[in-house]
């Protein structure tokens, strides 16, 4: 869980908007299509480890995985979430 002091400071590196924790059940199916080697980062990479949660972007296009309780803000590493639609 990301301190709510620290997220009301947090943007999205790419278009600087807000950013607000994933809940657990958008977590849930991240980390199943990840098992499943089906999930893709903004960079084409195939996601390879579990997260522990995520940040999602205002619009709801992206997702930041948290790490380790470390949320990795870097454009490249942001997950598409039309990637689940797609899937479902």
């Amino acid at each position: 869980m990301i301190h709510p002091d620290l997220l009301e400071i947090l943007r999205c590196p790419d278009d600087r908007s807000r950013l607000h924790e994933a809940d657990p059940g958008l977590v849930m199916r991240l980390n199943q299509a990840i098992a499943e080697k089906r999930l893709k980062n903004r960079a084409g990479r195939t996601v390879e480890s579990p997260l522990d949660g995520g940040l999602v972007r205002q619009d709801g296009r992206y997702v930041y995985p948290i790490v380790d309780g470390i949320p990795v803000l870097l454009v490249d590493e942001a997950i598409p979430l039309d990637q689940l639609a797609a899937a479902d």
